[in-house]
């Protein structure tokens, strides 16, 4: 379908929507009613060309690497003139080996985190505000490990780091565009996806439908806020 083509019900942009959180995100806002504009990186064929094979008619794809700017205008040129009630950027990595610490890990390890999980996050929020609307939401997917106040055990450092960044980084956002946008920084809890691994507490179906619902009734709420699933507060 193409991106000015679908109808005007609600409708959310959602960054990293191929598979695991993004793709049940995605299955989600469609039960809710809601038009998906889900990006992939390449043209590889994913879940969520699979989900749209179902659901025609409120799925649109896009293509979308953020950690490249040129992608980034790319689409929101394409676009212009669409405004969506909220976008949603889903996207992190991990260091390769987790145990290393913040000491351990090569210069290029570590720049390949921050690039995916703090600096093509942010320069996705700041290239794509604009396609949402004055009163929508704008969430990224951060984590609770990400919390400085609540590290008592340590371990994850490369990742840990990536999300307080992003946090941080955030709340530099909102203080530059104190508009009133409702603005979220999600911890979704351990979830057993391929970042997540095996072992994580909680599964995709036990997670993702009580975090769409969270985040739709976020909207409305101005300023920026550090939330759970439930929509509890996270110590910074």
């Amino acid at each position: 379908m193409d991106s000015l083509s679908y109808p005007q019900e609600k409708s959310i942009l959602l960054v990293g929507a191929s598979r695991g959180l993004g793709l049940a995100m995605a299955a989600e806002f469609v039960k809710a009613g809601w038009h998906v504009v889900g990006t992939v990186r390449g043209t590889t064929r994913t879940g969520l060309h699979d989900l749209a094979d179902v659901n025609q008619t409120q799925i649109t794809i896009e293509e979308l690497d953020f950690t490249q700017p040129t992608q980034i205008a790319a689409l929101r040129d394409k676009m212009s003139g669409r405004t969506h009630n909220m976008l949603f950027i889903n996207g992190g990595t991990a260091n390769y080996n987790q145990g290393e610490t913040i000491a351990e890990v090569s210069t290029d390890e570590f720049m390949r985190v921050m690039l995916t999980n703090v600096l093509g996050v942010m320069r996705a929020v700041e290239g794509l505000q604009d396609l949402v609307s004055p009163d929508g939401l704008i969430g990224v997917m951060s984590s609770g490990q990400g919390s400085v106040s609540n590290n008592e055990r340590g371990g994850h450092e490369v990742y840990r780091g990536s999300k307080a960044a992003l946090n941080q980084y955030m709340r530099c956002y909102a203080a530059r565009h104190a508009n009133g946008r409702s603005l979220v920084l999600m911890a979704p809890g351990w979830i057993r996806t391929a970042l997540g691994g095996p072992e994580a507490t909680f599964t995709i179906e036990e997670t993702i439908p009580q975090l769409v619902k969270t985040l739709i009734t976020q909207q409305g709420i101005p300023g920026l806020r550090f939330i759970d699933r439930y929509g509890k507060t996270v110590s910074w």
